[in-house]
């Protein structure tokens, strides 16, 4: 048993209750909140602290995390085409294990319990191991490119056959789940898609996919399918709850009543939007439409963070010069990085808010810096406007202590900060003979 004590819980149950109160886990669940005392419990001193559900990521990738600060300076399909793909293409098992490992770490020490991943085309496995090794709750999959010329491309059988023995194997073990990961329209054929649609009614598994990112992908789009992204993609199927679309930045009327009416999740990527100038998701447009909209910071390479209070920030505050000044409560957008995020993975009966039965992912948040005081009255808007990743002392997932006192007990983060450049250098170098191959494939 572990008691968190003395701290102010941050529910985000359905009438966002904030509560001084302890926190009593056992066997991986939050057994009781309220004013606790258990004889023999490990406790966490929690007083000055937030006690807030662990934050939901529902789009990352991890496979990027060894190419921060690599690709800086271009749109989208540019720097897709010039240097993610080639890099990603050059990865081996190590590097690839390395960078999930490495992105873990990061992500781990701020808060963030559980993700949704999309990994890259070959040795998904490491990222998969690398996952179970450090305890986070994790969805993700294969990349599937079956048109993309290049080192990346499979074909679309040898591609869903991987795909299948992966997800049989892994999805349920411990805290990894499986997730159907097409990158987007452009590098998938219409037969790909549509067996991927046909695996996740099969199967069960969730389907994370990009769309709608840049005004120039839409147009590729367009001339492809004669449809928008979302339309082609409801016309085959994939649109509903067990669909997740990272971005969904520029989006006909049609496209939002598609989503609302599908229930399919949308995923809120500022940083990363903003970094590669693809522009800024209508979010106020897309909540009133009742639209399920989670966060996550994308890539380390196309952010260069995967800290989900730098998304939480620009999440509140992006939006207000277009929409008004109370267009985005801060608990809602505390919301968008826990229940909602839970929803998206199809986990919100399990987390997302701490409430007693449900698993304890939990992330304790030190309040008392100075950049967190004064402290107001609205203890939601503390954490999203002030509050940092460094903040955080504590993490659980699943009742396991992850961080404790604000080290990583289950990664050597300081050993895979030491070695993230070295283990870099291999992999770019690695990456210039596939160049030519990539380079210049810019999707028509």
């Amino acid at each position: 048993m572990i008691l968190l004590r003395g701290g102010t819980v941050v529910t985000m149950d359905a009438r966002r209750s904030v509560l001084r109160a302890d926190v009593l886990v056992a066997e991986g669940r939050v057994q009781k909140i309220g004013r606790v005392r258990a004889r023999g419990a490990k406790v966490i001193e929690c007083a000055g602290k937030a006690i807030i559900p662990g934050l939901v990521q529902a789009h990352v990738h991890l496979c990027q995390a060894l190419f921060r600060n690599q690709a800086d300076g271009l749109p989208l399909l540019e720097w897709l085409s010039q240097h993610i793909w080639p890099y990603e293409a050059a990865h081996d098992a190590r590097s690839l294990s390395f960078s999930a490992r490495l992105g873990i770490a990061e992500m781990l020490l701020g808060g963030t319990t559980a993700v949704l991943d999309m990994a890259t085309v070959h040795h998904t496995e490491a990222v998969l191991e690398a996952a179970a090794e450090s305890g986070i709750r994790y969805t993700g999959g294969k990349c599937l490119m079956d048109v993309i010329p290049g080192p990346l491309h499979e074909e679309a059988g040898a591609a869903l056959e991987e795909t299948v023995a992966l997800g049989r194997k892994w999805h349920g073990r411990g805290l990894v789940r499986w997730a159907l990961c097409p990158r987007f329209v452009l590098s998938c054929s219409e037969k790909l898609l549509g067996e991927v649609r046909r695996l996740s009614e099969s199967e069960g598994w969730l389907v994370h996919t990009h769309a709608s990112e840049s005004r120039t992908e839409i147009e590729l789009v367009r001339r492809q399918t004669g449809r928008d992204n979302i339309e082609y993609l409801a016309d085959l199927g994939l649109c509903g709850p067990r669909t997740v679309l990272a971005h969904c930045v520029h989006l006909s009327e049609k496209e939002m009543r598609l989503l609302a009416s599908s229930g399919t999740s949308a995923v809120h990527c500022p940083g990363a939007n903003l970094k590669l100038a693809s522009g800024q998701q209508p979010l106020p447009r897309l909540l009133a439409e009742g639209i399920n909209v989670a966060l996550g910071a994308d890539g380390a390479a196309c952010n260069n963070t995967l800290d989900a209070f730098h998304e939480m920030r620009l999440a509140a505050t992006l939006h207000l010069p277009q929409f008004g000044a109370q267009a985005m409560p801060a608990s809602e957008v505390l919301a968008m990085a826990t229940v909602r995020g839970a929803k998206a993975l199809g986990l919100s009966d399990s987390i997302g808010s701490l409430e007693e039965g449900k698993r304890a992912d939990i992330a304790v948040v030190d309040l008392s810096g100075p950049h967190c005081q004064p402290g107001g009255e609205d203890l939601h808007a503390t954490i999203v406007y002030c509050a940092r990743a460094s903040d955080v002392t504590d993490v659980l997932v699943d009742g396991r202590p992850l961080v404790r006192a604000r080290k990583l007990l289950t990664l050597d983060a300081a050993k895979l900060a030491a070695s993230a450049a070295p283990e870099a250098r291999r992999v770019l170098g690695r990456a210039a003979a596939h160049l030519p191959g990539i380079g210049s494939a810019t999707p028509e």
